[in-house]
């Protein structure tokens, strides 16, 4: 185990190439890029009155859902089934297409406000390859559309990732949780529209490496330079050199760390669902959140290696305190999607199975809540009024 921010370049595999990552100082910015052609004004961040209280993604043969992205503005829902892109009508609740021939892992989704794509994270642990794709919804016209070769998704390759990964450091395990929104301590017109990314930890209770989770923080504006279509049977090595920020927040184990991260601008939160823990030192709660109006500061890294140092911020005062160790959280619902609306309502995603000709499928639903903060869980469900189907 190598101490975070001293290791010396690292030869990352993927597939049958290689790449040199040389981390940097990961409270350093990159030089400012400029922006892509795909740049755009930033969309309007709260959704209109009359969501629907009830989504679905319908059902499927595939893994189970992942997460959810809500396009209000364009009128649709996007949902991650693990190896399916599903775009739906969200009044209708009409499939409108999917994206297909995904051999990889797809987790968490998150639409970028700044352009209105969807991103997801996008894993192949078995080459260490780990990136952020990047679909385009307004070409995705039909089901069975394919990830390779219809020109609706293209992928960034993250080596901060996979250097992490290949070397064991923090129990990581890959990505998941993705979310767009502040940098972590920054206010007023500092502020902009940043990717945050989480890493998936290991839930082992013999390690003590494993008790943070930690967020990447990405500068996409330049990304156009860095995305390309993505052959799976020889996965691409472009990707931004280290990420713009590297925080480490303690929260105890979580099984497979953050699964659905998302950013609340009404309440300046981010929020953090996960599989429960199983460290008995640990509450082991389901939902953290982090004030993004904290900045982050360096400070030594409970359970790493003596002297191993790192960004780190607290729990929000938030939640239920365990009185054994100070962590702050709920047990909640969310581990498989949550999507905040941007005026203290919420969706909150479930997972499902249903039995189509003898054959066990997937399905995923979301139910519109209204954050209250409360314990043990803070968001209340939203029921519809009366004589309304939606």
């Amino acid at each position: 185990m190598r101490k975070t921010l001293t290791a010396a370049a690292l030869a990352v595999l993927a597939g049958t190439g290689a790449v040199t990552a040389v981390p940097a100082p990961a409270q350093a910015d990159p030089p400012p890029p400029r922006s892509g052609p795909a740049y755009r004004p930033t969309r309007p961040t709260v959704a209109p009155p009359a969501m629907p209280t009830a989504l679905s993604g319908s059902t499927w043969s595939s893994g189970h859902v992942q997460g959810l992205a809500v396009d209000w503005v364009g009128g649709y829902a996007y949902w991650s089934f693990t190896n399916l892109l599903v775009k739906t009508n969200i009044q209708t609740g009409q499939v409108v297409g999917t994206v297909t021939g995904l051999t990889g892992h797809l987790g968490d989704l998150d639409i970028n406000p700044d352009n209105g794509l969807i991103y997801g994270s996008l894993e192949y642990k078995t080459r260490q390859a780990f990136y952020i794709a990047v679909f385009d919804g307004t070409r995705i016209t039909r089901t069975g559309m394919n990830a390779e070769t219809d020109g609706v998704m293209t992928t960034v390759y993250l080596p901060e990732v996979a250097a992490d990964y290949t070397t064991g450091r923090y129990g990581t395990s890959g990505i998941d949780g993705i979310s767009f929104g502040p940098r972590l301590g920054t206010t007023g017109t500092a502020q902009r529209n940043m990717l945050i990314v989480a890493y998936g930890i290991t839930p082992d209770a013999t390690r003590t490496d494993n008790d943070h989770q930690v967020l990447l923080t990405y500068d996409i504006r330049g990304w156009d330079a860095y995305a390309r279509p993505l052959t799976q049977t020889a996965p691409h090595l472009s990707g931004p050199p280290h990420p713009a920020d590297k925080v480490f927040i303690h929260t105890g184990n979580t099984t497979w760390g953050v699964q659905s991260l998302e950013y609340d601008r009404h309440n300046r939160l981010w929020l953090m669902a996960a599989y429960q823990g199983t460290k008995p030192q640990f509450p082991n709660w389901t939902l953290f959140a982090v004030s993004a109006d904290v900045a982050p500061q360096t400070r030594p890294l409970a359970g790493q290696p003596a002297g191993t140092t790192g960004r780190t911020v607290p729990l929000a005062p938030a939640g239920t305190t365990d009185p054994a160790t100070g962590i702050r959280g709920w047990t909640a619902p969310g581990s498989v999607g949550l999507e905040t609306l941007g005026d203290g309502r919420i969706y909150v995603v479930a997972s499902g199975t249903t039995t189509v000709n003898e054959t066990t499928q997937q399905t995923g639903t979301a139910s519109l809540h209204q954050w209250t903060g409360g314990t043990p869980v803070p968001f209340a469900q939203v029921t519809p009024l009366r004589g309304k189907r939606r």
